[in-house]
């Protein structure tokens, strides 16, 4: 039987750089992943191909769109599907081998199969086929992720009702979409398949889109995707469906309580994610979960067992793939004896429709709750010349700040390349910046990045230079 320090079940973003910043501290350290490739629902069917999808959609949406304003004119334009999904297919292939790549560089031992706890030390895995093998560790790290979340009604049946699995893989343009759900998956998904022709139907059980983000988000969001064909329903709950032949027809009802229907060809379900923790043998070790299926953890992501540790989706949270990495190197460097530290409130949250949307920190209505007396600053993107000049004239940078002492409290935006936008606040917030100090930095003119000075100096004192 293999011996090890630090075996991690799970190769997704936060099970596969656990498994590198151990070996980089000079564990010895196995990677159990039951699929054949590496790289979790991230890579494989998540974030990797959705965003392959969502760049291809959207060059592909300017070209019908939007390059005549810029004096490009084309004729003949078609979308070869078949290729955009190979494009993705490959980038996906390359993703995943790279990870297999940091595998054998940092001398990581990987076993494919299904791994399970037989005792607090021992790991069976079982292979496809009935074989199975059993390795030793000290410490274990579960890192299993999550899978998409159901209805009790509306079981998927992976091709006509389906998930963000399917739904990066469909081999047609839907005519119709349905997407129950109007969070940052269905949203993102949803924007692929209308940029490509698709009617595409939100239906949100929520008064609004994004519902755990800031209000003000949800709003210019909305309008922003209205204005690109979107159909939306608030406040509707889906009380049914059939499935028949070609065809999903669902039956709902608006917070009046009066009933809706709606046919499509495709419904998407993106009612959010449930965590991976079926088939370990958790009872086998004492390792708890909740009646969710989430694992119970400390300040040091230990379970019940001190020597077995959890992170990702699977502790519950934010389920996000950067803050899956973050815990995997704390995990790492707590096992090796130092003390690692996560602001939670500074994890950065992103929507990759167009325009992005991304935050960090507090929303309006979280310090309304808490009491804390705060001052907000605002700036359009239209205000900005590289916004005009490229044509992303839609939303806008709200900075929060506190009203005595003037440190950032949250920043929230809807913009041209907001994702990347946001780290310069979530690094003013690590270092308890003021709105003054980002209002008083050189930004390089002309960028899109100007907005968050201007939006800050709104904060500070109300007078933005460009406004």
């Amino acid at each position: 039987m293999n011996t090890y320090d630090v075996s991690v079940i799970g190769s997704g973003p936060g099970g596969y750089i656990a498994a590198i910043r151990c070996a980089q501290l000079g564990k010895k350290v196995a990677i159990v992943e039951r699929y054949p490739t590496l790289g979790g629902t991230c890579l494989n069917v998540g974030c990797i191909p959705s965003k392959a999808l969502l760049d291809s959609s959207e060059h592909y949406y300017n070209a019908e769109k939007n390059c005549k304003t810029h004096g490009i004119e084309l004729t003949g334009l078609r979308c070869n599907f078949k290729s955009m999904r190979k494009r993705k297919d490959k980038l996906v292939s390359q993703t995943t081998d790279g990870v297999r790549y940091l595998m054998d560089k940092n001398g990581i031992d990987v076993y494919t199969g299904w791994g399970s706890f037989r005792d607090a030390t021992q790991l069976q895995i079982k292979k496809e086929g009935g074989d199975s093998v059993e390795i030793q560790s000290a410490k274990t790290i579960i890192a299993t992720g999550s899978k998409p979340g159901t209805l009790p009604f509306l079981p998927l049946d992976k091709k006509r009702v389906i998930s963000s699995t399917e739904a990066l893989d469909l081999k047609e343009i839907p005519e119709h979409l349905l997407v129950i759900g109007g969070g940052a998956i269905g949203l993102e998904l949803g924007s692929v398949y209308r940029r490509l022709g698709s009617q595409v139907t939100v239906i949100e059980y929520a008064d609004r889109i994004i519902p755990t983000m800031d209000a003000a988000l949800s709003k210019e969001l909305m309008k922003c995707l209205k204005k690109r064909g979107f159909a939306f329903e608030l406040s509707t709950q889906v009380t049914g469906a059939t499935v028949q032949d070609d065809k999903v027809s669902l039956e709902a009802k608006d917070k009046k309580g009066k009933s809706l229907s709606f046919t499509a060809d495709y419904c998407l379900l993106a009612v959010g994610r449930k965590p991976y923790t079926e088939g370990l043998g958790l009872e086998r070790v004492g390792v708890q979960t909740d009646d969710r299926g989430f694992i119970g953890v400390d300040e040091h992501w230990q379970t019940q067992r001190e020597n077995i540790y959890a992170i990702g989706d699977v502790t519950g949270g934010a389920m996000l793939a950067h803050k899956a990495e973050e815990e995997g190197v704390a995990v790492a460097e707590h096992i090796d004896g130092q003390k690692p530290h996560i602001d939670y409130n500074l994890i950065p949250h992103v929507v990759y429709t167009w325009p992005e949307v991304a935050a960090v920190g507090q929303t309006e209505s979280q310090l309304e709750e808490a009491g804390i007396a705060y001052k907000s600053g605002e700036f359009p993107m239209r205000a900005l010349g590289r916004a005009r000049a490229s044509g992303d004239v839609d939303g806008a940078i709200k900075v929060l700040a506190d009203e005595k002492t003037d440190e950032v409290l949250g920043v929230h935006m809807v913009g041209a390349r907001a994702a990347d936008l946001i780290v310069e606040a979530v690094v003013a917030m690590e270092f308890r910046a003021s709105a003054e100090d980002i209002g008083r930095i050189c930004h390089p003119h002309p960028t899109y990045s100007e907005a968050v000075k201007e939006a800050a100096l709104d904060a500070f004192n109300g007078r933005p230079l460009n406004r």
